[in-house]
C-alpha cells in the first residue's frame, strides 16, 4: 500500500543565521534530498512545503499560507496539494516529515511499517517516539481523513481562515495516536550549528560553521524556525 508524504522545508532557520536547513549537506546530499529519498520509500506522491530546490526525484513544491505560518500551516498546505486530482482509491494515509533529520529514513520506515500493518484499526496516526520517550509529530504517518477533519475545523475557528500560529498540538488534538519506537538517533535534528557539526552536516560552500546557541528544542513549532 502506498503512502503519500508531506515534507516540511520552509522554516526561517533563525538559529542557523537564516541558512536554509534544506540546503545543508550530509554525505554530498542536501537535507531536503535525504528527506525526499526517505519519503519515496512510502511509494506515493511527495509534496515539499518550502522554496523550490533541485531534487533527483519529481516532487511538488508549495508554500504555506502565510509563508512562515508554522508547521501546522505547512501540513495544511501539503494536504491541499495532495487533494488535487486524488482518485477515490488513492492513498488514505500520509507521512509527515521535517527535512532537518538526516537519519530519519530508518525511523520513517519503522513508522510506515506500523501504519501499514494496522489497517482497519481506529487509530488516527502513528507517531515516532525517541529513546527519551518524546513523541515526534513531524516524523509520523496519519490517516488523511483525520488530518483533513482537523484542518477544516481549525480553519473554521480562525478569524483569518488559515492556520498561521496554530500549534501542531492543536492540529492533532483529539486524534488517537499510537507511539512507534524508532532506532536511536532517527529523530536527531539540525537546530543549531553545534547540531550540524555533531551530525556531520555542512554548508554547501563548506565554510567554517559559526558559533550559535546549543540549547535543545523539543517543540516542533520552534524546530522549523
Amino acid at each position: 500500500m502506498s503512502v503519500d508524504a508531506i515534507i516540511l522545508a520552509g522554516g526561517r532557520s533563525s538559529r542557523l543565521g537564516g541558512v536554509a536547513k534544506a540546503s545543508l549537506l550530509r554525505g554530498g546530499r542536501t537535507l531536503l534530498q535525504l528527506a525526499v529519498d526517505a519519503a519515496r520509500a512510502a511509494g506515493g506522491r511527495v509534496v515539499v512545503v518550502g522554496p523550490e530546490a533541485r531534487t533527483t526525484a519529481p516532487v511538488r513544491f508549495v508554500r504555506e499560507r502565510p509563508v512562515f505560518g508554522g508547521p501546522a500551516a505547512a501540513i495544511a498546505a501539503g494536504l491541499d496539494a495532495l487533494r488535487d486530482g486524488v482518485a477515490a482509491e488513492g492513498p488514505t494515509q500520509v507521512a509527515v516529515l521535517a527535512c532537518d533529520m538526516p537519519d530519519a529514513a530508518p525511523a520513517l520506515a519503522a513508522v510506515l511499517a506500523a501504519a501499514t500493518a494496522a489497517t482497519g484499526t481506529d487509530t488516527d496516526g502513528w507517531v515516532a517516539v525517541d529513546d527519551s520517550g518524546r513523541e515526534q509529530p513531524l516524523l509520523a504517518v496519519y490517516h488523511r481523513e483525520a488530518l483533513e477533519r482537523r484542518v477544516a475545523a481549525l480553519r473554521a475557528s480562525q478569524p483569518s481562515g488559515d492556520l498561521a500560529g496554530v500549534s501542531v498540538r492543536q492540529l492533532l488534538a483529539g486524534l488517537v495516536l499510537r507511539q512507534v519506537p524508532i532506532p536511536d538517533g532517527g529523530s536527531a535534528d539540525v537546530d543549531t550549528w553545534a547540531d550540524a557539526t555533531e551530525l556531520g552536516v555542512v554548508t554547501a560552500v563548506e565554510s567554517p560553521t559559526p558559533t550559535a546557541s546549543t540549547t535543545p528544542t523539543a517543540d516542533p513549532e520552534e524546530r522549523l524556525r
